[in-house]
């Protein structure tokens, strides 16, 4: 079988492309460059240069054919357009699931399958099975690195297209398997946070394209705390950036983040991990997707998450008056945010999911 395997230059995809090639299929690598942009790219975390000479190396290594691809095009128009449009909006969009949906299993597909692969591979955490005419994404035997959460609005020509080698392999194994095979980047440090940010400071980065409002800085209450940076820069649940000092009565637990107004560019804080302002029993999803292609019958018991590498939590899905879904929990849910996933599981099964729109958490004066 003829399998084209996207290269990141890091460790994971280089042991997907090891094993596939031990286990007798025709491999070849492909780096993509999904990222073109400023000149301060070079100096602040953004490492394609670099990526690409490491996957460069990793084929050398292995003794297969090289291809490179430049997405970025492909990735502004689908991906980053709509991770801004989401900011402006106020809410907290996550970028990887369209990444996964529109490149790596889209544009990605199609080029390998120009270069006539049968399948293409990835250095994903997931497993794929195939039974009774339907494939199903199932969660990877290494339960801290399992990324089905980010691969849950693929569909079923995408997953038949596709193979996670690492599905059955926990972390430590990958490494030790790359440092026996002579890959120079066994011990390259594992890439974190959104992909075309890299290492550089959030703020700044996302200033250059929706310019900063100051603005008010409150408790749900109303009473003023102070002055915020831009309401785009906060989300549900965040402590770090509130600069607020001690106040009079206040108490000594830490600020959090509850909620914001764009329309009037206000922030909302209160004390307490747990706060009351945090918490919420139901949510609103749209843009659902279930992997299946059938939409189960409603309601529906199973499990979710509102977040990467939350614990997945008891709930039942029930259909909305006008389109979207309602999903409510068994326990209460702390700091949910619009903009965010919600993915659905049953057992080791990733079922699809939705987009949050909205949820019951308590609210002041913003919507």
């Amino acid at each position: 079988m003829r399998v084209v395997t996207g290269l990141s230059g890091g460790v994971d995809s280089a042991v997907a492309a090891l094993l596939l090639q031990r286990a007798g299929h025709d491999v070849s690598g492909m780096f993509m460059q999904n990222w073109e942009g400023d000149p301060s790219d070079a100096v602040a975390g953004c490492r394609a240069d670099e990526d690409r000479k490491d996957a460069l190396a990793i084929c050398a290594t292995l003794g297969i054919a090289f291809h490179a691809r430049n997405f970025a095009r492909e990735y502004r128009e689908h991906v980053f357009a709509h991770f801004l449009d989401e900011y402006r909006a106020g809410r907290t969009p996550n970028p990887d699931v369209l990444c996964n949906r529109e490149i790596k299993f889209g544009t990605f597909l199609d080029a390998a399958r120009a270069l006539g692969a049968d399948k293409i591979a990835t250095g994903h955490y997931a497993r794929v099975a195939h039974g009774n005419g339907r494939f199903r994404l199932l969660r990877a035997l290494d339960g801290d690195k399992d990324q089905t959460y980010f691969l849950h609005a693929l569909d079923q020509q995408q997953l038949g297209a596709a193979l996670f080698p690492l599905g059955e392999w926990r972390k430590p194994q990958v490494r030790a398997l790359a440092r026996e095979a002579g890959f120079a980047v066994h011990d390259k440090k594992d890439s974190t946070g959104i992909c075309f940010i890299g290492e550089r400071d959030f703020r700044e980065f996302l200033s250059h394209y929706l310019p900063a409002q100051p603005g008010p800085l409150r408790t749900p209450e109303g009473e003023t705390l102070g002055e915020h940076q831009g309401a785009m820069f906060y989300t549900p649940g965040q402590r770090a950036g509130l600069a607020i000092g001690g106040r009079a009565g206040a108490g000594r637990e830490p600020w959090y983040v509850v909620g914001k107004n764009a329309a009037t560019n206000t922030v909302y804080a209160a004390q307490g991990a747990e706060s009351p302002w945090l918490m919420s029993h139901r949510l609103r999803a749209d843009n659902v997707h279930w992997i299946a292609g059938d939409t189960p019958r409603l309601p529906f018991s199973c499990r979710a998450m509102t977040r990467y590498r939350q614990p997945v939590q008891d709930c039942e899905i029930r259909e909305d008056a006008d389109g979207a879904i309602e999903v409510r929990f068994a326990l209460a849910q702390r700091a949910v945010a619009a903009g965010q996933s919600v993915v659905f599981y049953e057992k080791d099964e990733c079922l699809g999911g939705g987009v949050i729109r909205d949820t019951d958490a308590p609210r002041g004066d913003w919507p």
